[in-house]
C-alpha cells in the first residue's frame, strides 16, 4: 500500500505488475537507485556525529582479499579488541572487484587489497610493499639457484590463482611467457595460496608467493623459497575507502595496528618494482 500512495504521488508507475513475478519500471527501477543512495547518505549523519567522539566505537564494515587475509588479520583482530573494545569490527574476503563495488554501494566501509586501482570514487592509502617470491619444487633445474629472474620460470609449470583473484593477475604480469599448471589430463583453480604450496610439493612445477606467506613455512618448504633478482617485483598493499568516508578516526585506529605487525622494510618501496592490478 505504501508504494501505491507513493506511485500516486510522484505519478509514475514504480512496479509493473502485468508480470510475475514483479519487477521494476524503468523509471521505477531509478527511484529505487537513487532511494538507496538517499539512504546511505542520511545514515552518515550519525556516523559524521560519532566520528568527532575522541573514543573508537562503533562499526566498522572491512573487506580483505584473500591473499592478505591469512597473514594480516591475525595479529592486527586481537590487537585491535583489545584496545578497543567498544569497537565491533565485521570482516568479508571478497575479491577485488567485490570490495570495490561494495565500497561504493555502502555496504562496505573499507577494504584492504592490492593497489593501485585507477579509480577515481576510490581513495587508496599505501600500507606496505610486499615482494613476491618464487615456490619452487626441488625437481626443479632452479632448485639449485640463489635467487630467480622472471625468464628463468619460462619452462616451469607455475601453478595460478583462479580468475577473478587480483594476484593471479599480477603473476602472469610477473611470467607473461611462463606455462600456467598444465598436467596432462588436469584444469585445476583454486583460490588458496596454501593450495598452490601443496600442489609444488606433491606435483612439481612452481608459484609466486606473497612474502608474509613465508612465515607459515616450514623450515623445510623455506628451502624451496628463491627471492627474484633486483628489481624485485612486489604489490603494493593498501588500505582503500570511498572517497566520502567518514569514520577516519576508527580507519586511522586500523591503519596504525597493521603497521605495527608490518616488518619496516616492507613500508617503503625503495627500488622495486610495484606489479600492476
Amino acid at each position: 500500500m505504501q508504494v501505491q500512495k507513493l506511485e500516486e504521488m510522484l505519478n509514475v508507475k514504480i512496479f509493473d505488475r502485468s508480470k510475475q513475478p514483479v519487477i521494476p519500471t524503468e523509471i521505477g527501477a531509478q527511484i529505487i537507485d537513487q532511494a538507496r543512495v538517499i539512504l546511505q547518505e542520511s545514515g552518515k549523519i550519525k556516523e559524521l556525529i560519532s566520528s568527532q567522539q575522541q573514543d573508537v566505537v562503533g562499526e566498522l564494515k572491512v573487506g580483505i582479499i584473500p591473499t592478505v587475509a591469512p597473514y594480516l588479520l591475525p595479529k592486527v583482530i586481537a590487537a585491535m579488541m583489545e584496545k578497543y573494545p567498544d569497537l565491533n569490527l565485521l570482516i568479508w574476503e571478497y575479491t577485488t572487484e567485490d570490495i570495490i563495488h561494495h565500497l561504493k554501494t555502502g555496504v562496505l566501509d573499507c577494504g584492504i587489497l592490492a593497489t593501485p586501482l585507477a579509480d577515481t570514487a576510490i581513495q587508496e592509502t599505501p600500507l606496505y610493499y610486499e615482494n613476491f617470491v618464487t615456490y619452487i619444487s626441488k625437481n626443479s633445474k632452479l632448485f639449485k639457484k640463489k635467487t630467480i629472474d622472471a625468464n628463468d620460470l619460462e619452462d616451469e609449470n607455475i601453478w595460478l590463482l583462479n580468475e577473478g583473484h587480483c594476484m593471479r593477475s599480477q603473476v602472469l604480469n610477473i611470467c607473461r611467457s611462463t606455462k600456467q599448471n598444465r598436467l596432462q589430463g588436469l584444469t585445476y583453480n583454486t583460490g588458496s595460496v596454501e593450495t598452490l604450496i601443496r600442489m609444488v610439493d606433491i606435483n612439481n612445477g612452481a608459484t609466486l608467493l606473497p612474502e608474509l606467506a613465508l612465515e607459515e613455512l616450514s623450515n623445510k618448504q623455506l628451502s624451496k623459497v628463491r627471492y627474484f633478482k633486483s628489481p624485485e617485483p612486489v604489490r603494493e598493499i593498501s588500505l582503500v575507502t570511498h572517497k566520502n568516508f567518514i569514520k577516519k578516526r576508527t580507519l586511522n585506529a586500523l591503519k596504525e595496528e597493521i603497521l605495527l605487525v608490518i616488518p619496516k622494510t616492507m613500508r617503503q618501496k625503495k627500488k622495486k618494482d610495484v606489479i600492476g592490478v
